[in-house]
This record gives C-alpha cells, sequence and structure tokens, in this order.
C-alpha cells in the first residue's frame, strides 16, 4: 500500500512560492472558523518512518497557523505513573478541546508497532490492540472530532540517502543515534508490520493519508492541503461521523425486569449489622494492605434511585481505609472544560494508579441513565455509549484495576419516606432538591433505563452488584462484603470467608461463628 509514495513526487521552488501565501491565508481562516464556532477538535497524528520528515512538518504547521490553538503531544516510553495505568490513559489526558487542534508525533499506534517488532507482541494481540484503536476512533469521531492520520514514508534508498545527509552536515548530525543505523537495517521488518496496522485501521471515519517523505515541499503541502481540506467540509456542513452505533433496547413485554424482581424486604437488625460492620471494615483494612494490592487498582462505581444510601455506603467502605489511598469523585452535570471533550475523558483523568482506590458516586453511567431520560444527548449518542462504556471498562481490567459496580434499588414508597425525612431534617436539606422530586415523576423511565444499562454492561469483568436497599443496615454491609469477596477472589486467596444462609432472617453467620456455635469451648475445671 505504500507504492503511491515511491514514484517520486517532488515540488519545485517556484510552485511552492506561488502555492504557499494562499494556504497560509485558507488555513488561519479555517482555523478562526473553528475557535469561534467551537463545535469540533482537530487530531491529527504524524507517523511513519525515522527520517521522513515528521517534526520539519509539525514546524511547518506551526509557521503557516496560529500556534495560540495549536498543541502538539510527543510521546516515548511511558513513564512509571503511566504504566500505572491503562495504556490510553496519557492519551486521553492529551485530547485537544473543541475548537483546537491537538498535533501527535507518536500516538496510540507507536506501541504496538514498536512491540510488535521487538516481538513481545503476538500477531493475535496486535489484532486485538488494532480493533481497540478503531473502537477508540470511532469514538472520537463520533464525539465531534476530525481526525486525520497521516503517515509519511520513504523508500529503504530514500532513507539511506537522509541519514548521510543528515550525518554530513554538523547542525543535523546530532539526530542520527546508534539506534539510527539498526533501524534501517529493520526496514522490511517496519514496512510488514506497518503495513498490517496501516491496512486494519483505515477505516472510513478515520482514514490513513499515506505521505511519500523525500521531498519536503511535497511533503509540506500535501499535509496542509488536506488539513484545509478537511476544515473547511467539516465547518461547512457542521455533522459528526455517521458511524454503526448499538441496536434499539428490547422492550419488555411481562413486566418483569431485573429490578422489578429484586427482594427488598431483606433487612438486617441493628446488633447483626454492627456486628458485620466491623467484621467485614477490618477485612477490607486487611485487604487494602495486602502487599498484592500494590499492584493492582481497585474501582467503585455507585449508581442507583436517588436517596437509596449510595454516600452511607460510600463512607463505610472510607471508613475502613487509610485516607491517603483513596478518593471519592461526585459526579455532577460537566463543566465548560468537560463539555468541550469526549465525555469518558472527565473520568479518564480521575482513573487510580496502582495500590490506590477510586470510588465514583455517580459516573459515565450518566450518559445511558440521566443523559437518555433528560435529552441531553441524541438517542445515537446514548446507543453507542454501551459498547463504549464496556470498552472502557475491559481497558482498565486489563491494566490491573479491579472495577466494582453497585447499583442501590428502592422502593417508590421508601423513596418517598426518605424524601421527606431530607425535607425535615435541617443537616439533610441540602440533599434534596427540585430535580430530585423531578426525577421522581419520570420513576418508570428511570427504572427502564437502569435495567438496559444492567442488561448491556454487566460484563465477565465489571459485572453489576445490584442492593436491595430499603434496609440501609443490609445494603452497606452486603456492599462492604462485595468488596473485600471481590479482592480476595482477585488476590487468589484460598480460603476465602464466606456468609451462610439467606440474609432475610437479618442475621449473618460465618462458617467460623456456625461451628463454634455448635461446639462451644468447654471452661477450666468441667467436663
Amino acid at each position: 500500500m505504500f507504492e503511491s509514495a515511491e514514484i517520486g513526487h517532488t515540488i519545485d521552488k517556484k510552485t511552492w512560492r506561488k502555492l504557499v501565501p494562499d494556504l497560509r491565508v485558507a488555513l488561519l481562516d479555517a482555523q478562526f472558523d473553528l475557535k469561534e464556532t467551537a463545535k469540533i477538535p482537530v487530531i491529527i497524528l504524524i507517523s511513519g518512518q525515522d527520517f521522513a520528515g515528521k517534526g520539519e512538518t509539525i514546524n511547518v504547521l506551526y509557521d503557516w497557523m496560529d500556534p495560540h490553538f495549536l498543541q502538539t503531544l510527543a510521546f516515548a516510553e511511558p513513564t512509571d505513573e503511566e504504566r500505572d495505568r491503562p495504556a490510553m490513559w496519557r492519551y486521553w489526558r492529551a485530547l485537544p478541546p473543541k475548537g483546537w487542534t491537538g498535533i501527535f508525533s507518536g500516538s496510540w499506534y507507536s506501541d504496538p508497532i514498536r512491540q510488535r517488532l521487538k516481538g513481545s507482541l503476538p500477531l493475535t494481540d496486535l489484532d486485538a490492540r488494532i480493533d481497540q484503536i478503531n473502537r477508540f476512533e470511532a469514538m472520537l469521531v463520533n464525539e465531534g472530532a476530525l481526525v486525520l492520520k497521516f503517515w509519511f514514508h520513504l523508500s529503504k534508498d530514500a532513507q539511506k540517502k537522509r541519514l548521510k545527509t543528515l550525518e554530513s552536515d554538523p547542525h543535523t548530525a546530532w539526530r542520527v543515534t546508534p539506534g539510527s543505523a539498526q533501524r534501517l537495517k529493520s526496514y522490511d521488518q517496519l514496512q510488514e508490520v506497518a503495513g498490517h496496522v496501516l491496512r486494519m485501521t483505515n477505516t472510513a471515519w478515520a482514514p490513513w493519508i499515506i505521505v511519500e517523505g523525500e521531498d519536503d515541499n511535497y511533503r509540506s503541502l500535501t499535509v496542509g492541503q488536506v488539513l484545509l481540506d478537511s476544515l473547511r467540509q467539516r465547518l461547512a456542513t457542521g455533522d459528526n461521523q455517521d458511524t454503526p452505533v448499538a441496536p434499539q433496547t428490547r422492550p419488555s413485554v411481562d413486566g418483569l425486569s431485573v429490578l422489578s424482581a429484586l427482594n427488598l424486604d431483606k433487612k438486617l437488625n441493628d446488633k447483626a449489622y454492627a456486628d458485620q460492620l466491623a467484621h467485614w471494615q477490618g477485612r477490607l483494612a486487611e485487604l487494602s494492605r495486602d502487599p498484592r494490592f500494590k499492584a493492582r487498582s481497585l474501582i467503585c462505581v455507585f449508581e442507583g434511585v436517588d436517596a437509596a444510601g449510595k454516600g452511607g455506603a460510600i463512607r463505610r467502605i472510607a471508613g475502613a481505609l487509610d485516607a491517603r489511598q483513596f478518593q471519592i469523585i461526585p459526579v455532577a452535570a460537566p463543566t465548560e472544560e468537560e463539555r468541550a471533550q469526549p465525555y469518558l475523558w472527565r473520568f479518564w483523568r480521575y482513573v487510580p494508579r496502582c495500590g490506590r482506590i477510586t470510588m465514583f458516586d455517580r459516573s459515565w453511567y450518566g450518559r445511558v441513565l440521566v443523559e437518555r431520560i433528560e435529552g441531553f444527548c441524541s438517542e445515537r449518542d446514548w446507543l453507542r455509549a454501551y459498547s463504549e462504556i464496556n470498552d472502557f471498562e475491559h481497558e482498565l481490567a486489563t491494566a490491573g484495576a479491579i472495577v466494582i459496580k453497585f447499583w442501590l434499588q428502592i422502593s417508590q414508597a421508601e423513596q418517598l419516606t426518605r424524601f421527606k425525612a431530607r425535607e425535615e431534617t435541617p443537616f439533610k436539606r441540602f440533599k434534596i432538591t427540585d430535580d430530585d422530586w423531578r426525577n421522581r415523576e419520570k420513576w418508570h423511565d428511570y427504572q427502564q433505563a437502569a435495567c438496559d444499562m444492567v442488561e448491556r454492561t454487566s460484563t465477565g469483568t465489571a459485572p453489576w452488584t445490584l442492593v436491595e436497599s430499603n434496609d440501609k443496615n443490609y445494603a452497606r454491609v452486603k456492599i462492604l462484603q462485595m468488596v473485600c469477596e471481590r479482592l480476595e477472589n482477585e488476590f487468589g486467596n484460598e480460603r476465602k470467608q464466606k456468609v451462610v444462609g439467606e440474609w432475610t432472617t437479618g442475621e449473618f453467620l460465618h462458617e467460623d461463628n456456625r461451628q463454634s456455635a455448635k461446639n462451644p469451648p468447654r471452661k477450666k475445671g468441667k467436663k
């Protein structure tokens, strides 16, 4: 697929001087319109072979355009902080906001290509990464981004010639390193790997533009003209790319759902609650200090009906932890900064590093709950969000994060009781707002959205735990127990503590306690 970039494209100086002034003016005008409308970000990937002119082209773009609204990101080997998080974390953090242009020198393609060349990434794993990249870029485009991917190509002879030219000039000799010759030897291998990657990621929504890199004038004019044409087209239409989305949700014909099937009468009396709370908080304190946790992270997601007790459950988890080890992220309406980015961006920024814990009070599921019901996003946006969320959580789990998701469910009657109690309690009045009462009128819509959410996003790596929360004692203990058991399962403990019997009686009994109750210890001096 590189044949068209080996035919000797050139632009003479006379043509260059004639075309560049008009191109620069047009690019500045398009960049001004981009900033004024602030509806889309532009993401430019500059990739290719060594010495093919990647850095020179970026410098040309800075010369031709207003640098105030450009940002360049260069990515080399990941830092220790970046290795502690999913591979895509550092790229999410670098995404430009709407109205800006981000130029990536090195990108999410660099690591898989480099690993494949080293022999540390099997072809099946490379294809899995490629599929992940395609889905990521589709998400960016669906969120409004203009994604332009340039691959600068040199033939083997042209690369040798460029290497010798750089070596012979004292001003550029520093660019030639001991590794440069080695990379020249692996030219054919790079062609094979890059050709495979480019072919598999040459999608309709983010195609590759292969540019011959030997002639500086041709390369720069080609990139500038492609950028101008693409900007003009997007600014003229204003429409996002229409990529495939998820199928419609399944209608309920019998009224039965995962939420309506819950037994909300489960209770736990105060004495049993005190015992179990102390037990599971103590166990969580031990697990969070386990040496094996240093290589993992924990993400707890709390969603549920208004007034279902999310905050209280979070406080009981926090009460077992070192305050330096965790953070709690309350999620409300997005800020202006967050609205200028893809909706998952504001959650990526809070992904914890290894050995840390993040608890989300509300989360990325707002896209398929409140944004869906209140019309804050289009139907196609929340439909595609299911697969994008699954991808996000899969990346977290692959990087070592333990993702635990809770949906807290209460009845309508219990919600009304708690709403009234909040209004009557001075230190709880801040918890009840007009929006809470208004959302209550859409109870059935929110219940249907929650059922769809559970059905489509309860995966093997990040399943949903549905919590019967009419009784706060029961809900809090169940959540603590689930967190501990997930950690124990992930650590692979041989002996896991289990709760025996049904909780509906309000009595919790451990295996150890049950055994000791049958055979109580004898007192000294008695047979």
